[in-house]
């Protein structure tokens, strides 16, 4: 059984020869570099720099080395991109390790801190000194006073730190040119690999009006002024639908899944209630939802954090084929309840380890067995693809990230 057969059998709720492992096929399923760079140490692999493709999150492309090492069934559409040695620049880890990050970002030091910034020199995003992040600092849209700024909202995603520290396949656009070395790279990365691949697409609802007009201003834009919201999403799917358009008539032949984000949970709860999520969200995701699906033979995953029971059936009902990363450290999100009540309806992409309170923390062997109970539960009947609870951390020692890897590997 190839990779991507034993991931597209999980998906569809078979049981396929062994659990299909996710090790960096999307940007919650991947490892810092910090960390990654330990990992090959550990492993004795003395070979190729540190890519950090993420810069936001400072996550490293994991080489074929170690995903053959782990047995790793994904692999994400980035990787057919930034092939040549001039897309990449020397930088450094906030630890010291050298690294090369993409070429089209620019982080200028200002004493100990690292600032990105706009083309109009605004600054977007920083990484404090000590820190092991980007943050935002620029929210667009937070004292707009009217609508003008919603006819083209692709003028003040400019200066969200998301959009403009894009991933490879970035900085390639959607212009003929671009669409065409995107096709060309789709296919050539499926002609290279019998992994699954994953095409990152986006397509942020409720986040985008967080990154745009920043957190507390939106929640309080849903409560205080529906109808702008509505007018407000109603531009923001617009462009979202051109763009998905335009990105499956490229890669839509070559990838197996689409991923789409939206961070709708907390710790405690969902960010919004189900009624507002029906009244806002739910309809413009299943109009999404379903294009994707008639544009191209693909299974829709959505990335969103935190606990999400309360919005699951409606997740569900509108087109929803997998969920991850599962966060089962969250409320009403154990392990075992999800799978008793919707494990029929929709591919449970994670919750495989506890990356807060065991994977950074425990002993290897204690990594193992939380892995071993949670595939226990997770895995049988299909309807499961192992990760951790989103990224490994820097702080993870090496011989957990192994012992995680290699107990869902048996």
């Amino acid at each position: 059984m190839t990779s991507q057969q034993r991931v597209m059998l999980a998906v569809d709720h078979r049981e396929p020869d062994r659990v299909p492992i996710d090790l960096g096929g999307h940007r919650s399923s991947g490892i810092m570099a910090i960390a990654y760079h330990k990992l090959k140490r550990h492993l004795g692999i003395t070979t190729g720099d540190i890519y950090v493709y993420d810069v936001v999150q400072q996550l490293a492309i994991v080489e074929p080395e170690v995903l053959d090492r782990f047995g790793v069934d994904t692999i994400e559409l980035g990787r057919g991109f930034s092939l040549n040695p001039e897309d990449w620049q020397p930088w450094v880890l906030p630890d010291g390790t050298p690294c090369k990050i993409p070429a089209f970002i620019h982080p200028v030091k200002v004493g100990g801190d690292w600032w990105v910034y706009a083309h109009d020199a605004a600054p977007i995003a920083v990484q404090k000194a000590g820190s092991l992040y980007f943050e935002q600092t620029c929210f667009p849209l937070a004292d707009a006073a009217d609508d003008a700024a919603f006819v083209d909202l692709a003028e003040p995603l400019k200066k969200v730190l998301w959009a403009s520290m894009g991933t490879p396949p970035a900085p390639i656009g959607y212009d003929a040119a671009g669409l065409a070395q995107l096709a060309a790279g789709a296919a050539a990365l499926r002609q290279a690999t019998d992994r699954a691949i994953i095409g990152l697409f986006g397509g942020n609802l409720l986040e985008i009006g967080q990154f745009l007009f920043r957190i507390d201003n939106f929640l309080a834009l849903l409560a205080a002024d529906p109808p702008r919201v509505h007018r407000f999403l109603d531009h923001l799917v617009e462009l979202h639908l051109a763009n998905l358009g335009k990105f499956l008539s490229a890669v839509g032949p070559h990838i197996d899944i689409i991923l789409f984000g939206d961070d709708l949970g907390m710790q405690t709860g969902p960010q919004i209630s189900p009624a507002m999520y029906r009244n806002f969200f739910k309809p413009r995701h299943k109009l999404l939802w379903e294009t994707a699906k008639k544009l191209a033979p693909v299974k829709v995953m959505l990335h969103s954090c935190g606990s999400l029971h309360a919005l699951l059936p409606d997740l569900i009902e509108a087109g929803l084929d997998i969920i991850q990363p599962v966060q089962t450290t969250s409320r009403d999100m154990e392990a075992e309840r999800l799978k008793r009540e919707f494990g029929r309806d929709i591919c449970l992409w994670g919750g495989g380890c506890n990356t807060r309170d065991v994977l950074p923390t425990g002993a290897p062997q204690q990594v193992a067995e939380d892995v071993r109970r949670r595939v226990e539960a997770l895995a049988p009947g299909g309807g499961f693809v192992f990760q951790q609870i989103h990224n490994v951390m820097a702080d993870v020692p090496p011989e957990n990230i192994v012992a995680m890897l290699d107990a869902a590997r048996e």
